[in-house]
């Protein structure tokens, strides 16, 4: 089976064709297209991000099936995110696979983005298979999931409020790092001193309904208050950032140990865009060792990418999940096959 990914949630136009033969994926081709235009306004403008959507999809499909080595004829279904992100730049995806997609006959299915997310490390490492416990951290998102089977999945917490990503992103402008300031931040953390500034671990001790819960917010307004007292932010800059990122690496850390804990799991799904971060992988590989694996896709699969939403669409058409001609996308698209755990009360957002 080959499938055409389509991927537009966000600032990023991506195309890839897939293979799945015996369960296994394999990636054929993959095609991502950035959008830098974002850079001069510190933040994705959605507006512009449709348009430039719009301007590159078709190139970019055809650039994913020219270096797949095959045309539209040799596809046996189509893929594409459905949600959540924008809603301009997900019809301009949705559309042009719905389009594609009638047009030829094809069968086609809408992706929830996170559940792409789920998907990515198949791609390379072939075993990896339920269950057991993701922590899927982006710009948008703070999730833990446990896994039971593809499919079939159970939230376990998430952010009362900010995500991890833009967590990072917003106390990269406080230090002036710039946008997209998440791998500034990081390169920066290495240079600082740890320990000099020790900020808050935000509900990392938390217990009951709040024990796999995020919150961010509190955070970075310590961060915001340590750089308003700073007399000389050249000085502190880089053992700023160093303790806002151990305070946040320690908080996704300990809870995604103690789901492990809770569920008996031995293998950690680490994804999104917020993996791409080494000293998280890093530090949290060096916590489970012994009693757990760590799954974590190359930086290229993490962030916003086709590639795993052909995974997942993949295999939801091998079993014979369809999505019909009203498809549309939706920026709040229920995950699929998720349950909330009767102990998590649901999360402001």
């Amino acid at each position: 089976m080959r499938i055409l990914g389509i991927e537009s949630s966000c600032d990023e136009t991506s195309a890839a064709v897939l293979t799945l033969q015996d369960g296994r994926p394999s990636l054929d081709s993959l095609v991502i297209l950035s959008q830098d235009v974002h850079k001069i306004f510190g933040g994705v403008v959605p507006e512009l991000a449709s348009r430039a959507h719009l301007r590159v999809i078709a190139p970019v499909v055809d650039q994913a099936l020219a270096e797949a080595g095959l045309d539209v004829t040799g596809l046996d279904g189509i893929a594409v995110t459905a949600g959540p992100g924008l809603i301009g730049a997900l019809l301009v995806g949705l559309m042009y696979g719905k389009t594609m997609a009638w047009q030829h006959g094809l069968p086609l299915y809408g992706v929830h983005h996170l559940e792409g997310h789920l998907f990515a490390p198949t791609l390379e490492h072939p075993d990896l298979a339920p269950p057991f416990v993701a922590l899927l951290v982006s710009g948008g998102h703070t999730m833990l999931i446990e896994a039971r089977d593809w499919g079939d999945y159970r939230l376990l917490g998430q952010t009362r409020d900010d995500a991890a990503g833009e967590a990072f992103d917003k106390v990269a402008a406080l230090l002036g790092l710039g946008y997209p300031g998440g791998p500034r931040l990081e390169q920066l953390a290495h240079e600082g001193l740890p320990g000099r500034f020790r900020f808050p671990r935000p509900m990392l001790d938390a217990e009951g309904a709040d024990r796999h819960a995020f919150s961010f917010s509190g955070l970075k307004t310590a961060v915001l208050r340590a750089v308003q007292q700073s007399d000389n932010l050249d000085r502190d800059r880089a053992d700023l950032a160093r303790g806002f990122q151990d305070a946040a690496i320690d908080v996704m850390v300990g809870k995604a140990v103690q789901a492990l804990e809770e569920t008996g799991h031995s293998t950690l799904v680490l994804g999104g865009g917020v993996a791409c971060n080494r000293t998280l992988a890093g530090r949290m590989r060096e916590r489970v060792d012994g009693f757990a694996r760590v799954y974590v896709a190359s930086p290229r699969l993490n962030t916003d990418n086709a590639a795993m939403i052909a995974a997942a669409g993949a295999w939801h058409l091998a079993r014979g999940d369809r999505s019909d001609w009203a498809l549309e996308p939706k920026d709040n698209l229920p995950f699929p096959g998720l349950v909330m755990d009767r102990q998590t009360e649901p999360a402001t957002r």
